[in-house]
C-alpha cells in the first residue's frame, strides 16, 4: 500500500500516526465496499465512565449500521496526548474525540472556559441544565468554523485538589507547584490562593507526581483511582471546586459527508451513548470515593459547609477577573440558568 503523504501536516505532530484528511478521502471510491472507519481518540483508561462510553457508542454504531462503520476506540492517549489531539481531529487524522471542555480555550474559543470557573456549578443538575440548552448550543456553534462539530455534552463530575500536605483552606496551597490542563481561568485560580500552576498533559501526571515534578493536582475521582494518583498523593480535600465537562466532537467535514441515514443512526448511538454516560458518572465516583478511602494510602478530608463556603468566597473574585476573557454576556446567561449568585 502507498504511505499517504505529509505535506499538509504541521511538524509538531507526530506523523507515523496521521493521515491527512484529504488523503483519507481520496482512498474512499477504491475501497467503496469498505466500511466508514471512525478513528475515536481519547486520553483515560477504557474503565472510566468516558472510556466506557466510548466502547458502547462503537457497539451501537456497529450494531446500527450493520456493519457500513467501523468504530476504532483508542483511549488512555494512545494516539495522541491533550494537545495533540484537537489539532489531528481538525486535519483528519482522527475522527472523533471527547476532550474536556477546557480544551477549547487554548484553540481560540475563550467562552468555553467558563467550564473552568470555580464554584460556576453546585449541582450536577446545573451542568445539565446549561448545556442541554440553547448555551450549550450556542458554544457548539462556535466551533464549526474551526472544522469541528459538537454532538453531546458529557460530565466527569466535580474536582478535588490533593497534595502531600493536608489542604484545609485555600492558603495551604501557596507555593505548592499544582498540576493543571491548560486553563488560563485554571491558571487564574491557583494564582489566587498562591499556589503555582503547571500546565503538562494528562497523561504525564502520574510520573511528575512521583518524581516530585508537581506537588499535587486536581481532578475528578475516578482519575484518582483510574490513573492511581493515590499511590502518591497523601492528602486529598472535596472542595468540588470545579467542574469537569467533555464534549463529544467530530471533524465537521467527515461529519457532514456521511450519507443521510448513517448520520441518523450514529445521531441516535450518541444519544444512547450519551445517557449511558450520564449513569455511569455519578455512581464511579461515589465508587471512587470509596476505594481511595479501602486503600488507606489518602486521608480523604470532606469538608464542611462552611469551610466550604470559605474556598467559594476565596476564589469566586476569579469570575470577575475573567469576565472580559470570557464574555459578561455569557456568564449573566449561566448565573440566570443556575440561579448562582454572589
Amino acid at each position: 500500500m502507498q504511505k499517504p503523504g505529509y505535506a499538509c501536516l504541521p511538524p509538531n505532530l507526530p506523523r507515523r500516526r496521521l493521515v491527512c484528511g484529504a488523503a483519507a478521502a481520496l482512498a474512499l471510491p477504491a475501497a467503496a465496499q469498505s466500511p466508514i472507519v471512525i478513528k475515536f481518540s481519547h486520553v483515560v483508561t477504557p474503565d472510566t465512565p468516558k472510556g466506557k462510553a466510548a466502547l458502547r457508542f462503537r457497539q451501537l454504531a456497529e450494531a446500527g449500521t450493520q456493519g457500513r462503520v467501523k468504530v476504532e476506540v483508542y483511549p488512555n492517549s494512545q494516539l495522541y496526548k491533550d494537545k495533540e489531539e484537537l489539532e489531528a481531529l481538525q486535519l483528519g487524522a482522527v475522527q472523533m474525540l471527547a476532550p474536556s471542555l477546557s480544551k477549547f480555550g487554548p484553540l481560540g474559543a475563550k467562552q468555553f472556559e467558563i467550564f473552568d470557573l470555580p464554584y460556576i456549578f453546585q449541582t450536577e443538575a446545573q451542568f445539565v441544565q446549561v448545556t442541554s440548552g440553547k448555551i450549550g448550543q450556542d458554544l457548539f456553534a462556535a466551533l464549526e468554523a474551526k472544522n469541528i462539530k459538537g454532538l453531546a455534552y458529557w460530565s466527569g463530575g466535580f474536582h478535588v485538589f490533593s497534595a502531600n500536605k493536608v489542604l484545609r483552606k485555600p492558603e495551604d496551597l501557596k507555593g505548592l507547584r499544582m498540576r493543571i490542563p491548560s486553563s488560563k481561568v485554571l491558571e487564574a485560580t491557583l494564582r489566587t490562593m498562591g499556589a503555582l500552576p503547571q500546565v503538562m498533559p494528562f497523561s504525564e501526571v502520574y510520573q511528575a507526581l512521583q518524581s516530585g515534578v508537581v506537588d499535587g493536582t486536581e481532578n475528578i475521582l475516578s482519575s484518582y483511582t483510574s490513573q492511581k494518583y493515590y499511590e502518591v498523593q497523601k492528602h486529598i480535600t472535596l472542595t468540588h471546586h470545579t467542574h469537569t465537562g467533555y464534549a463529544l466532537i467530530v471533524n465537521r467535514k467527515f461529519w457532514d459527508g456521511l450519507p443521510g441515514d448513517l448520520r441518523g443512526v450514529l445521531t441516535d448511538a450518541v444519544k444512547q451513548a450519551s445517557a449511558y454516560e450520564a449513569q455511569l458518572v455519578a455512581q464511579e465516583n461515589v465508587d471512587a470515593l470509596a476505594e481511595l478511602k479501602a486503600a488507606g494510602k489518602t486521608q480523604v478530608l470532606d469538608l464542611t459547609p462552611t469551610e466550604r463556603e470559605v474556598w467559594r468566597r476565596t476564589l469566586w473574585p476569579v469570575h470577575k477577573e475573567m469576565e472580559s476573557r470570557i464574555g459578561a454576556a455569557l456568564l449573566a446567561q449561566v448565573y440566570q440558568a443556575t440561579g448562582v449568585t454572589h
